[in-house]
């Protein structure tokens, strides 16, 4: 799965950004990934609920709404019950994670979980049995365009063995310089869905650069995907 990040697109056209990576079923982007800053939990500010909802009005793309706030057990829920397809949080901030995920399903969406690069995964695994998705990042969270930090794909693997195993049953999200150089690598750890942002909007032909990434995801790890 490729889940474009319109924190790199522009912010004065986004139903046409979205409209530029929709394709035929199976070859545009399967999420639009939204990156939702507070200035409080990262050190910037981005867009908040109403640009969500006027952006679920202009697409069908789903929206994976990524909450970088403080206090998401208070905020969290309201994207979902606009519609957002899944809705993650920061372990970080999260004062009662578990029951936050009941409410965000409840609410309608999948719940999911992120981690900081420096936050270690084993504490938070009972936590995540009661998650969909597990949002690993791969940059500091709060600004595009970072370089990719590979030491956290030693949670892609450690996340990625224990769904195998049927220890949790999540599906796996990286987030932060996805591109050509670096989706391979990440695919051939574990990961389900890749977030891109310059990689995509950064291209001359955003759509094309959503196909080529999943070939290059496929091609990394086959037995991944084969049938």
């Amino acid at each position: 799965m490729i889940a474009p990040s319109i924190l790199s697109a522009d912010f004065a056209h986004l139903a046409d950004e979205a409209d530029a990576v929709t394709g035929e079923p199976g070859l545009g982007a399967d999420w639009l990934h939204v990156d939702v800053m507070d200035a409080h939990f990262v050190p910037n500010l981005t867009i908040g609920l109403p640009v969500v909802e006027s952006l679920l009005k202009a697409t069908a793309i789903p929206l994976d709404c990524h909450l970088m706030i403080d206090d998401p057990d208070r905020w969290a829920p309201a994207y979902a019950e606009a519609g957002a397809h899944n809705v993650t949080v920061h372990v970080e901030a999260a004062a009662d994670p578990v029951r936050l995920a009941k409410n965000l399903r409840a609410a309608g969406s999948l719940a999911g979980l992120s981690v900081k690069p420096d936050t270690p995964l084993e504490p938070h695994l009972e936590t995540l049995k009661h998650y969909d998705t597990l949002l690993v990042m791969s940059v500091e969270p709060g600004f595009g365009g970072q370089s990719f930090i590979p030491r956290v794909l030693d949670k892609v693997r450690t996340a990625r063995r224990l769904v195998e195993t049927g220890h949790l049953k999540v599906l796996v999200e990286i987030d932060g310089g996805i591109n050509a150089d670096t989706v391979e690598a990440a695919a051939e750890a574990g990961v389900d869905c890749f977030v891109a942002g310059s990689a995509v909007y950064g291209a001359d032909d955003p759509l094309r650069a959503v196909q080529a990434l999943r070939e290059q995801a496929v091609t990394a790890a086959p037995h991944r995907w084969s049938g």
